[in-house]
């Protein structure tokens, strides 16, 4: 591999791994604070069709986003009374949740466009472009540096850098912030917490609107970012792997964006070698496409180690009188 390719390679593992990140992210500040969220998925898979069908109207790519995050937020809405007020089971509610993204977006599309269960194409001001950055040009004939600053840190849509900004922001909100202390804490002991004249009620709403605001910019990265348009289940699992991913990380910032660089990795080897020979025989491109998950199991099942999650995570906090 040379290297051209592999900037190549690198600037789509950075693309791929961008709503795996987000969506990683929405997990950790939700599971932080005992709220499993298994409808990262649908979240994501609502956000990106709404996104995709506001820009496709207006011609407005920020409109566009505020709709994604508005259905991702309406969303968890819906699992926070499920899983906080009414303390029903949120694995439930997750897989709900899920099915409930799963039919209503292609639904709706096909009612709205008559295309399939998809949206138009996005063009011009109904996605987002690739920024370049300062001296980028100037800077590309520079020997290693230049094309790398040029081709692999430059070239992104403004939602990749802010994707990157929520690492250290995460990881300072919940380690350096009270709020971060108290949303920790309500995933540890809500009863400490409680006891202490805090809502626990609250901080775990506040953490699932956090979800919900993140996954509708994974959602909404991926619809008018990554892609230029909405298809039928183009999250395509994402969701799932970016609990894999959490689970891998241990509920870590910094760890989480490591994990979703490596199965943004594995997706764009396998995206770039899709005829591939070994002893003289084809590989097929279903298995290379599947590789990124089966080698996402087998690190997590392998490497891992022993990942303990918040001690309350999945339990309805009920308050006692």
């Amino acid at each position: 591999m040379d290297f051209v390719t592999l900037l190549q390679v690198l600037d789509s593992t950075v693309r791929l791994a961008m709503p795996l990140l987000l969506a990683c992210l929405a997990g950790l500040f939700s599971e932080r604070a005992g709220i499993f969220d298994i409808g990262l998925e649908g979240k994501m898979l609502a956000a990106a069709f709404l996104s995709a069908a506001v820009a496709a109207v207006t011609g407005s790519v920020w409109l566009g986003l505020l709709a994604g995050i508005g259905a991702s937020l309406l969303l968890s809405a819906i699992h926070g009374l499920a899983s906080i007020t009414f303390r029903g089971n949120q694995l439930i509610s997750g897989v709900a949740i899920n099915f409930l993204a799963s039919g209503l977006t292609v639904l709706l599309a096909q009612d709205w466009f008559a295309e399939g269960g998809r949206t138009p194409s996005l063009m011009g001001a109904g996605r987002f472009e690739s920024l370049t950055l300062p001296f980028a040009e100037t800077l590309s004939t520079v020997p290693v540096l230049g094309p790398i600053y040029s081709e692999l840190i430059s070239g992104h849509s403004i939602l990749v850098y802010v994707g990157f900004l929520m690492v250290p922001l995460t990881w300072w909100v919940l380690f350096r912030t009270r709020f971060g202390l108290r949303l920790r804490a309500v995933g540890e002991a809500p009863e400490a917490v409680d006891t202490a004249g805090v809502s626990v009620v609250g901080i775990r709403f506040a953490a699932v609107a956090i979800c919900g605001v993140l996954c509708g910019l994974a959602g909404a990265y991926l619809a008018t970012g990554l892609q230029a348009g909405f298809v039928r289940e183009m999250t395509a699992g994402r969701g799932y792997i970016a609990l894999a991913a959490l689970i891998f990380a241990k509920w870590r910032p910094w760890h989480a964006l490591w994990a979703c660089l490596l199965f943004g990795l594995l997706q764009a080897v396998a995206l770039r070698y899709q005829n591939l020979e070994i002893a003289g025989i084809p590989l097929p491109v279903q298995l290379m496409d599947a590789l990124p998950y089966i080698l996402t199991v087998v690190i997590l099942a392998g490497f891992v180690g022993k990942a303990i999650p918040p001690r309350a995570g999945g339990q309805p906090y009920v308050k006692e009188r």
